[in-house]
């Protein structure tokens, strides 16, 4: 059996940025790393062809009356930028105390290792185990996974399971691990205004017509109340009220808020009022500005008027909101709000749905869950509980993974969400690191998972 640091070195060395064209040889080798590992523990590997970058669909057979899990995973990973701010080369892993360095450690390329780890020493000790496994790991995460979709449309009999195995979302302490019941989703969007044809001088023409800078900033400032509600009529009509079950759980999350404040670096908190930082990020929808641009970037000045200026601008959306109605409401402010005398473009970009899965130890738990699924969640419960020391909590997470809705629709499938990054490991910053002893314990919790599922 294969050392999974060693491998997540060698896997963390490939620049697998499926954002960038010029990576192409690190999306293959990471590819075939991957693939490689399967291979090594016994698994059927096939490479399906996409527009953009292929999927690593690996599987184990067996008995159809075996339970089937499907694990998902990435191997792309976000750029790097800004690299004068990385203490070690992003793509040349290093080791310092309990933690790997390198872009892609901890999202998502350290979690996918801990399963292929654990599924491998589990075939090892049990050759027979009645299982059927099948891993299906993308390369477009990173970029709103746009082959995702029509991968799992096309191979959706060969995809029937009984539920899908995955970890890419977080955790707040080591020590305490969360599985993920609820998702925010995800509307995308940039904003770009224009006004002369061209750059000017600042001087030969400033003050004959609006800056495009100010014009955007007047916009983008009009998306938010001074008490940082979104600014929108109809954003907060379809958001659900929390259930009493989730504010116990998060009342067990044992973080301060000075903690996290000191955490963030930020000198206060500016959450929507009757909310919590901690309940805000978990429970409400957002409208947040990514990126911001126009006119001149480089040292010194240069006394130029630009004829463009962009914001790039995301919506997170909880339970019960439609991304199409949001974006529709938030267009529509817009182009109310837009000057005049400027023109402008709003440029679709990614759109997503919230998923929700309800553990089954919940009174609101679907009828139709799947039996196996339900084994999950018990497995989840007692193997974290005796490997992390505590266990697990069920709590909405404040990010996206847009993939699980599509699963749920397309093959029925709920997940269970296996929460392993920390947040000071960095996730598409830079010095991204991933928890050694949180992949470590990682492992030992998902073998006994896996065997508890297949063998009850």
């Amino acid at each position: 059996m294969f050392d999974p640091v060693e491998k997540l070195k060698e896997y963390i060395r490939f620049p697998s940025i499926s954002a960038d064209p010029s990576a192409k040889e690190g999306m293959r080798g990471a590819r075939e790393h991957v693939a490689g590992l399967l291979k090594s523990i016994g698994f059927d590997v096939e490479i399906v062809p996409t527009k953009l970058h292929p999927i690593v669909l690996a599987h184990r057979g067996g008995d159809p009356k075996w339970p089937h899990v499907i694990i998902y995973g990435h191997y792309d990973v976000q750029p790097a930028d800004p690299l004068n701010l990385w203490h070690s080369k992003p793509f040349e892993p290093e080791i310092r105390g309990d933690r790997i360095y390198g872009r892609g450690s901890a999202d998502n390329k350290g979690p996918l290792m801990v399963h292929i780890t654990a599924v491998g020493r589990l075939l090892e000790r049990d050759p027979k185990l009645p299982l059927r496994i099948t891993f299906m790991i993308e390369g477009e995460e990173e970029t709103g996974s746009p082959s995702f979709l029509p991968f799992i449309e096309k191979y959706r009999d060969r995809l029937k399971a009984d539920f899908v195995y995955l970890s890419d979302t977080g955790i707040q302490r080591p020590d305490q691990v969360v599985i993920t019941c609820g998702l925010r989703g995800l509307m995308l969007f940039d904003l770009v205004v224009t006004t002369a044809k061209s750059d000017v001088h600042s001087g030969l023409h400033g003050g004959a017509f609006r800056n495009p800078i100010q014009a955007l900033t007047e916009i983008c400032a009009s998306l938010h109340t001074p008490d940082g509600k979104v600014n929108i009529p109809g954003f907060y009509d379809d958001v659900l009220g929390v259930e009493p079950w989730e504010r116990t759980e998060l009342s067990k999350l044992g973080q301060s808020e000075e903690e996290y404040r000191k955490f963030l670096g930020v000198p206060a908190f500016h959450a929507p009022p009757g909310y919590s930082p901690f309940e805000a990020l978990r429970f409400l929808p957002t409208l947040e500005f990514n990126g911001i641009g126009g006119g001149y970037q480089g040292e010194g000045t240069k006394t130029v008027i630009p004829s463009k200026a962009f914001a790039k601008i995301s919506c997170r959306l909880v339970p019960n909101q439609n991304p199409k109605k949001i974006r529709e409401l938030v267009y529509n402010a817009i182009r109310q709000r837009v000057p005049k005398d400027v023109t402008f473009e709003l440029i679709d970009q990614h759109e997503g749905v919230p998923y929700v899965v309800v553990p089954p130890d919940r009174s609101n738990t679907p009828k139709d869950q799947s039996p196996v699924l339900a084994r999950a969640f018990r497995a989840a419960d007692k193997s974290i509980a005796s490997v992390f020391g505590n266990p697990p909590l069920y709590l909405r997470e404040g990010g996206s993974v847009p993939i699980i809705a599509d699963i749920k629709r397309v093959l029925g499938l709920d997940s269970l969400l296996f929460g392993l990054f920390l947040p000071e490991d960095n996730l598409h910053a830079p010095n991204e690191s991933f928890d050694l002893t949180v992949m470590q314990k990682g492992i030992q919790a998902s073998e006994q998972i896996l065997s508890t599922v297949a063998r009850g």
